[in-house]
């Protein structure tokens, strides 16, 4: 008999959604095949048609809860493979049931808070609606004033501190990252080596072909400050009045800039590209040989 691999357990989770020890057991009696295992467990639970191994979840939601003080809040990320059932009911209590959890725990290892009850309710809802689910990051943020803003499509959340003043300024400057999607907080923030990749993209323009070394370096200047300006939190026009910048909308609540998370569905993730077209004349036996 084939030796039971983390691995192979790994891609009978994956495309079932059953537990760690229940899909090793399904291994061991199918004598180490995936595809065996699946069968057995399709008829001996109930279990619906497996996913494809590697099927990717990409969409989901993104939710924040905030403390009743305005001094913490925790920003999560669930993923499902549909942007259907990422907007289902069940998923969204799911998530919901997920960052309270997280909240009243104070928990954002991903790992350990799963452990017990919420894995089970994951395991059930994945065998429910028939997709892959998944609790992507728990991020917690703290301050003296912290405010949070949830795009309406649950894609985009935010969470914003700040060293005093009020929350809902905090809120709207949560707005404002959501909408924008700044780099960093502050100028002087800006990581060296994106400075000199944008130095270097600069000096490639055209415009700046034969020219004398000190006029590209006044022009460098003035180009880098600009950058800088477009990409810093503090330095962008704020988005419901852009008469002022965010930084001084922050000042003039009697504050300024702590930190800041913006959390996007899906970043970062590659998404698997898939032919519909092939993929149903593969099943109904038609494809090109």
């Amino acid at each position: 008999m084939a030796a039971i691999t983390a691995a192979m357990v790994k891609e009978l989770r994956d495309r079932t959604g059953l537990g760690m020890m229940e899909c090793k057991k399904a291994l061991v009696e199918a004598g180490g095949s995936v595809d065996a295992a699946i069968e057995e467990l399709r008829k001996s639970s109930g279990l619906k048609a497996a996913k494809k191994a590697g099927r990717t979840a990409a969409e989901g939601v993104s939710l924040i809860r905030v403390s009743d003080d305005n001094t913490v809040a925790y920003i999560l990320e669930v993923n499902s493979e549909t942007d259907f059932v990422a907007r289902d009911d069940n998923f969204m209590n799911f998530a919901n049931d997920v960052l309270n959890v997280a909240f009243e725990k104070g928990e954002t290892d991903v790992a350990k808070l799963m452990e017990g009850d919420l894995e089970a309710k994951r395991e059930a809802l994945v065998q429910k609606i028939g997709e892959n689910i998944t609790v992507r990051r728990i991020i917690k943020v703290e301050g003296p004033v912290v405010g949070g803003y949830v795009h309406s499509n649950n894609k985009i959340a935010a969470v914003v501190a700040l060293s005093a003043g009020d929350p809902e300024v905090a809120r709207d400057v949560a707005m404002h990252v959501a909408a924008v999607n700044p780099r960093v907080g502050k100028p002087e923030d800006m990581p060296a080596d994106e400075l000199e990749k944008e130095k270097e993209v600069i000096k490639a323009q055209p415009d700046m072909e034969g020219k004398p070394a000190e006029i590209i370096e006044k022009m460098m200047g003035g180009r880098i400050k600009k950058f800088l300006a477009e990409n810093s939190l503090v330095e962008q026009p704020f988005v419901k009045n852009p008469d002022q910048t965010v930084g001084q909308l922050i000042k003039d609540n009697g504050a300024d800039l702590a930190s800041f998370i913006r959390l996007e569905v899906g970043e970062g993730i590659e998404k698997e590209e898939v032919d519909f077209a092939a993929e149903v004349a593969a099943a109904a036996g038609t494809g090109k040989s």
